[in-house]
């Protein structure tokens, strides 16, 4: 037990033969848990001349933050954008099962659909810590249905809608509430839509691009208003054109505020975006910075379900193969890539270190959301949310709080 000097009676666990990804790269040392967070050995050593109760063989494991999907429509035939009599109950299970893939937060996502969809699923969905029952959720990402009718994908166009009151009312008449929204994908090019891209920054809510035909100019001005990001880079906006590369183009733009840092989704599936794309991509940032990319599944119900019918919002989706289309169609809908094969993929496809590809699922989006003081790194006073990796990137263990809530 923690010695009389000890601020704290709580057991203290030490991980050892371990690799931990700290300050950019994998470093070994031993890692210390109490009460759910890291510890600093040295003051623990120093000041309260406390020592571990118990101690888990990592047996020469990677030890990276807990993995953080900031769009995932679903999963294991569970659709958030469908208003169940147990909305709660789909999303614990989804929770529950991308423990196994290194998860452990999430934002539930929910696609375009009409009001009443909105109204009943937000105010059943509440941010809470994740733990044995599954993931954290940190909030919801409402993509669309403030987006273009041209790069809808596999939205519906019956329930896409502009800023025709002016902004954030046609917002709040929609979503019906903001309360427990963490993200709103949305078309810049929109008339009203700087007031909305102001209004949801002011309120701590990331904005980000998406389902847009925007060109560079009003991409620009949307992230000089506040936004932050850019949904699945590449797919659903205009395709990158040397006199106006659109929305692409603000990978390299020189008008984004010094203070301001444009992440980008990527959904590494294998099928959504090239091998090349993904190069070019990851290469637009000086390697020192290690990059703004943000890995993303957009998963949809079919995550984990054999092949066949299955529901993304009010479509129907058709699964053959690895490709998720809308029935009928060969219009991709979301992806069926679980979070440790994103990884696997970005880092073989960019040629990025293992580093740099959990930083993209760790660090990234705790940086785009603004929670780096206790999410995405392994800072001492960070949430104790890990995932243990072979080199491979095969995941082995999920701890929430330090807690093993996951083992193979």
């Amino acid at each position: 037990m923690p010695t009389n000097k000890s601020v704290s009676k709580a057991p203290i666990t030490q991980f050892v033969n371990c690799r931990i990804l700290r300050d950019h790269k994998l470093q070994r040392e031993d890692l210390w848990v109490r009460e759910g967070r890291i510890l600093d050995p040295e003051k623990l050593f120093f000041d309260e001349e406390g020592y571990a109760d118990q101690r888990v063989d990592c047996e020469g494991l990677i030890i990276a933050p807990g993995f953080i999907d900031v769009q995932i429509n679903g999963g294991y035939g569970i659709d958030f954008s469908q208003a169940t009599s147990n909305v709660r109950g789909g999303v614990a299970l989804v929770a529950k099962k991308i423990l196994e893939h290194g998860v452990t937060s999430f934002l539930p996502t929910l696609v375009t659909s009409p009001p009443n969809i909105y109204h009943k699923v937000l105010s059943e969905v509440k941010v809470h810590s994740g733990g044995v029952e599954g993931a954290g959720v940190l909030g919801c990402h409402l993509e669309g249905p403030f987006i273009s009718l041209e790069k809808k994908g596999a939205h519906p166009e019956q329930y896409l809608r502009s800023f025709q009151s002016g902004g954030m009312l046609d917002l709040i008449e929609t979503y019906g509430t903001l309360d427990n929204v963490a993200m709103v994908t949305l078309a810049p090019e929109l008339p009203n839509s700087e007031k909305v891209v102001r209004e949801l920054a002011q309120r701590g809510i990331t904005v980000s691009l998406g389902h847009s035909v925007a060109n560079l100019s009003q991409a620009e001005e949307a992230v000089q208003n506040g936004a932050s990001f850019i949904t699945h880079l590449f797919n659903a906006m205009l395709p990158f054109h040397h006199r106006d590369p659109g929305i692409v183009g603000l990978l390299t733009s020189d008008q984004v505020p010094q203070d301001r840092t444009v992440f980008y989704g990527m959904i590494a599936d294998g099928i959504h975006t090239n091998s090349a794309a993904l190069r070019i991509a990851h290469r637009a940032h000086p390697t020192e910075i290690y990059g703004n990319a943000l890995l993303v599944t957009d998963a949809i119900t079919a995550m984990g379900l054999p092949p066949g019918r299955h529901t993304l919002g009010q479509q129907v989706i058709e699964i053959q193969g690895l490709h998720a289309y809308v029935a009928g169609t060969k219009t991709l809908s979301g992806s069926i890539a679980t979070m440790d094969m994103c990884v696997r993929h970005f880092k073989q496809a960019s040629g990025c270190s293992v580093e740099q590809a959990l930083e993209a699922a760790s660090l990234h989006p705790a940086q785009l959301l603004g929670i780096t003081r206790c999410k995405g790194t392994l800072d001492y006073g960070a949430d104790a949310d890990l995932v243990l990796l072979d080199d491979a990137i095969n995941v082995r263990a999920t701890y929430i709080a330090g807690q093993e809530v996951w083992r193979k």
